[in-house]
């Protein structure tokens, strides 16, 4: 199976007020640890008596209080954090796709590099107790109505050379709300940029999050599951099972890509990260 385009098939702590400067992440972490401490060494001193107290019990309370409050704030600046990262990431990629100037031709040992950092550098999300992801986290979908703003990244399905239609990684220009149609250039720089005119259907948006198996474990494709993914050094999308979805917040999927070169009909297991792996708008093939 070929793999470049036109081969193959498609109790809470209080927050500081306005002007108070917040606790730095380091602060928080170790005022968290002072307190894992005190709860182990109270832990050793009432196995050295070999007995619970009232006051133990008491104390543990407390400190367990404590400790859930020091990581509620540790995991709230955390957040910001990556919300302010995201901001910057937004603001460089606006400036860049506004600009007159016209984008440069990468090569392609760039590309797949850019590609492969902005797969590790997409933001973590991490539920608080009783939260549900949000569309877009992980393979949780957009909502019906969402509109991919300029400059995005997604998977569009688009016509070849030879009259077949492949999914390919793409940039949004524009969005036209009397057409419903979207404008997307081809990010395949080393192909030259083409755009295409494509109707919403055509546009699969890309995980603007990351899902973590720990916390969210329902916002994973779960195994044996029909997606489409990026495959390895290329910018098409391929349909593709699930073969093991991540086990740690930063593993990637483990993918069999559907390949009639071999007996069973599928590749060997091949690494895609999060980023790249989106859900399938067509049926399994029969």
């Amino acid at each position: 199976m070929g793999r470049t385009k036109g081969s193959g098939a498609a109790g809470s702590k209080q927050m500081p007020s306005e002007g108070q400067s917040p606790a730095s992440s380091e602060e928080e972490r170790t005022r968290g640890e002072h307190n894992l401490s005190n709860i182990a060494k109270t832990h050793e001193r009432m196995q050295q008596e070999q007995k619970i107290t009232p006051y133990y019990k008491s104390k543990l309370r407390g400190l367990y209080n404590t400790a859930m409050q020091d990581a509620e704030g540790e995991a709230e600046l955390l957040r910001k954090a990556l919300d302010k990262i995201s901001e910057i990431k937004s603001i460089r990629e606006n400036r860049r796709f506004d600009s007159d100037r016209p984008k440069p031709i990468m090569r392609r040992g760039v590309l797949m590099n850019m590609l492969q950092q902005n797969a590790a550098t997409l933001p973590l999300w991490v539920s608080k107790p009783g939260e549900r992801p949000p569309p877009l986290c992980g393979a949780v979908p957009a909502d019906n109505n969402y509109i991919v703003k300029p400059g995005d990244k997604v998977a569009s399905r688009v016509k070849v050379s030879d009259g077949e239609e492949n999914w390919i990684l793409a940039e949004v220009v524009s969005f036209n709300s009397s057409t419903n149609k979207y404008e997307v250039d081809d990010i395949d720089a080393e192909e030259g940029k083409e755009r295409h005119t494509l109707s919403k259907r055509k546009i699969v948006p890309l995980p603007i999050w990351k899902a973590s198996p720990e916390t969210d474990p329902e916002a994973l494709f779960t195994k044996h599951a029909l997606v489409l993914a990026l495959y390895p050094q290329t910018t098409c999308f391929y349909r593709a099972l699930i073969h093991e979805p991540p086990k740690k917040p930063q593993d990637d999927y483990s993918v069999l890509f559907e390949d009639t070169s071999y007996p069973d009909g599928y590749s060997p297991p091949l690494m895609v990260a999060q980023r790249y792996v989106i859900m399938c708008k067509e049926e399994k093939k029969k």
